[in-house]
C-alpha cells in the first residue's frame, strides 16, 4: 500500500516521545531553576503571516489590500519588486501572484498535502515543544509533522536532505538556537504562503525565546491587524504567562540576494488537538482539483 512521503513514525520515536512528554508534563513553559529556560507545552497563534523585522531585510509581504488597508489574506500576491528576490525568483513569485488574482488558489504544500519544510511549517497555527535534555521535539497539528532539534550537536557530513532538514541546536542564555540545513526540495516547496522557492542551499537559523506577556499581545495584535486574523484562532487570550518568540533568518544564495529576517509569536494554546489527516480526506469533487498525494514508490516492508 503507498504511504505518504512524511513517512512512518519509527517505534524509538514513540518511545522517546512518551519519555520526553512524562518529563515536560509538569512544564508551562516558565523558565525551569536551572538557567536554561523551559519552553515545552502547547504553543498558539492567530495570523499565517510573518513578522517583519524593526530594521533590516525581512520576507516577502502581500501587497493585495483590503480597503481598509489591511492585506487581504485570501489573496494572496507577493510583492515581486522586493529587491531580496533574484529575478527568476520574482517571475515565480509574480506568476503565483497572477493566478491568486484570477480568483483561483496555486498549490502549495498544505493544500497539496505535502511535507511543510521550515520556514513555511512556522505558519501552522498550533506546535507542541517537548523539552529534554538531549533533544527538543516540535509537533505541528497538521498531518502528523514534527521536527527534532538534536542538542549541543554537529551536522553529519555530508547531510542527507529530508522534509524537515537536519536540526541541532544550543542554548545561548536565555535563547535556544537552532540551525537548519539539508532540506529537500519537492514540487510544492515554498519559503512562504506566496509560492517564494527554496534550493537545496537553504540555510536556516531560528532563535527561541520567552518574552513577557504584554510583549507577545503586542507583537500579535500588531500582525493581526496587518495581516488578518484566522478565524479559528488558538491563542489563549487570558492566558497570563509568559509567550514564545521565534525570530528566524533564511540564507538561500540560489533565490535570494541577501538573507532576511521575520518573526513568529505565540501564545498557550487555547483549543483541544484534533487530528488532521490532509491524505484522508482530500476529495474536492470537481471544485477544485484533487491533491497530488505524495506516495512512496516501494512500501517499507
Amino acid at each position: 500500500m503507498p504511504r505518504s512521503a512524511f513517512g512512518t513514525f519509527p517505534a524509538r520515536f514513540f518511545a522517546v516521545l512518551i519519555v520526553a512528554t512524562a518529563s515536560a508534563s509538569s512544564a508551562n513553559g516558565e523558565e525551569s531553576s536551572g538557567a536554561v529556560p523551559n519552553l515545552s507545552g502547547f504553543w498558539g497563534r492567530n495570523s499565517l503571516a510573518y513578522e517583519t523585522p524593526a530594521s533590516g531585510p525581512g520576507p516577502i509581504e502581500n501587497i493585495q489590500l483590503l480597503p481598509s488597508g489591511a492585506r487581504d489574506r485570501t489573496t494572496l500576491v507577493g510583492d515581486y519588486d522586493n529587491p531580496i528576490l533574484k529575478p527568476e525568483t520574482a517571475a515565480i513569485v509574480k506568476r503565483f501572484g497572477a493566478i491568486s488574482r484570477s480568483g483561483k488558489s496555486f498549490p502549495d504544500p498544505q493544500t497539496q498535502c505535502w511535507p511543510q519544510s521550515p520556514p513555511f511549517i512556522l505558519r501552522a497555527p498550533a506546535t507542541q515543544i517537548i523539552q529534554t535534555p538531549g533533544q527538543i521535539l516540535i509537533l505541528y497539528q497538521a498531518n502528523h509533522q514534527y521536527r527534532r532539534i538534536r542538542l549541543n550537536q554537529s551536522h553529519p557530513s555530508p547531510v542527507k536532505p529530508s522534509w524537515y532538514g537536519d536540526s541541532v541546536g544550543h542554548f545561548e542564555g536565555d535563547t535556544l538556537v537552532v540551525d537548519t540545513v539539508g532540506i529537500r526540495v519537492g514540487p510544492f516547496s515554498m519559503i512562504d504562503r506566496f509560492g517564494t522557492p527554496y534550493s537545496e542551499k537553504l540555510h536556516l537559523i531560528e532563535r527561541f525565546r520567552l518574552i513577557d506577556l504584554e510583549a507577545a499581545k503586542a507583537a500579535m495584535g500588531r500582525n493581526e491587524r496587518e495581516n488578518g486574523r484566522l478565524e479559528n484562532a488558538t491563542a489563549d487570550p487570558s492566558d497570563t504567562g509568559k509567550g514564545l518568540q521565534i525570530h528566524f533568518t533564511v540564507e538561500d544564495p540560489d533565490v535570494f540576494t541577501a538573507p532576511w529576517s521575520a518573526t513568529v509569536t505565540y501564545l498557550r494554546n487555547i483549543d483541544p488537538w484534533v487530528e488532521n489527516v490532509c491524505a484522508e480526506n482530500m476529495r474536492n469533487y470537481g471544485v477544485a482539483p484533487d491533491p497530488k498525494v505524495p506516495v512512496a514508490e516501494r512500501s517499507d516492508f
